[in-house]
């Protein structure tokens, strides 16, 4: 059986708990890590069972250097439930199914392997967000998925680019990108809501793309 977490391309207001993620006061100008040269050849080794796309590698690497996303980059290079990094490419998305060609990625659990899926009109975005995007979609890691799972994973989102605004505020200018635009949509709603979670669930919770979601799914009680 296939499991699918969809990241819709609507506009969703999303909110974060202080618990999820960075402290709003926190120092987030973390130094990227200095790997020796035997560590290099194992991160890389890794990145190559994941991805074959430079943009991609990028996008993980710099989510180490990212307190809300490391969790995420861990899971992604294997600390998950299967055990086995995940595959992540760029993909028309209406390959897969016509009603997900808008969508901005999704995630699939197949034959023990998890998949995440990019809408190819994302290529080219700032790795930045492209880290925020796969922050979310790591989350997913099993054949079931609840409102919970949702906010939760839609707030990890919210709460990877604010951190990663901190750092370099010219992202936000980034417009030519939609992805940039919706994470700022979520970045604006996120701090205006003094960083709770109550927009993301009221949203879900009425959304027609996860009205089928059943509340509570395995982890996210």
């Amino acid at each position: 059986m296939h499991k699918i977490a969809l990241v819709l391309a609507f506009s969703l207001l999303l909110t974060l708990p202080p618990a999820w993620g960075a402290p709003k006061d926190a120092d987030t100008n973390i130094k990227p890590a200095v790997l020796t040269t035997r560590e290099q050849r194992k991160l890389n080794s890794k990145l190559s069972e994941v991805t074959k796309d430079e943009e991609i590698k990028e996008a993980i690497k710099i989510m180490d250097n990212c307190i809300s996303s490391r969790y995420s980059y861990n899971a992604i290079l294997g600390n998950n439930l299967t055990k086995k990094p995940v595959k992540i490419t760029f993909k028309n998305l209406a390959e897969i199914n016509p009603n997900y060609a808008d969508y901005d990625a999704l995630g699939m659990k197949n034959k023990g392997r998890l998949y995440i899926f990019i809408n190819q009109k994302h290529k080219g975005a700032p790795p930045e967000a492209l880290a925020s995007l796969l922050s979310h979609e790591a989350m997913h890691q099993d054949e079931f998925n609840s409102v919970n799972e949702e906010t939760y994973a839609w707030s990890l989102e919210a709460a990877v680019w604010t951190e990663f605004l901190k750092t370099n505020p010219d992202l936000r200018k980034k417009t030519e990108y939609s992805l940039v635009n919706r994470l700022n949509t979520l970045n604006s709603l996120f701090v205006n809501a003094n960083y709770t979670d109550k927009y993301i669930r009221k949203v879900i919770k009425n959304h027609q793309g996860y009205k089928d979601l059943p509340l509570r799914s395995v982890g996210f009680d």
